[in-house]
């Protein structure tokens, strides 16, 4: 797999194997959001709250979570947010997949405008290969 730290971030793109390892000989910041347990838009924001550590005044919406990402003061210039377990979320809600997934891009968009990198990763679990 191509290293994605090695070039513009383009789109949500597959997380490499162990990004925060690669993400720091990049100096490159990671978050990780656990799209696992979100069941609405309510729990998505609380997912996302928790992954970006942000402080209980956080909006909880979509104009929120935008200025939070593309926020110079909020997060460093070379920021990567890992999304896990994203294609299992994306088929369990397609509408609000679809929503936080314009929110994310314009976020990235804008951030390239700033002269800033914001990857946005996909992560899936492991496979769990044991036999019973």
């Amino acid at each position: 797999m191509i290293n994605v730290f090695n070039a513009p971030p383009e789109g949500i793109q597959p997380a490499p194997h162990d990004p925060r390892m690669i993400a720091a000989g990049y100096r490159v910041a990671v978050r990780e959001v656990d799209l696992s347990g979100v069941r609405d838009k309510d729990s998505l924001m609380l997912a996302l709250l928790r992954g970006l550590a942000l402080s209980e005044s956080f909006g909880r919406n979509w104009d929120a979570l935008y200025d939070v990402l593309t926020d110079p003061e909020a997060r460093p210039t070379r920021f990567a947010l890992v999304l896990c377990d994203y294609a299992h979320f994306r088929k369990r809600h397609k509408n609000l997949g679809a929503e936080l997934e314009a929110v994310l891009l314009d976020a990235q968009r804008d951030a390239a405008r700033q002269g800033r990198n914001l990857w946005l990763l996909a992560e899936e679990p492991a496979h769990d290969t044991r036999h019973w």
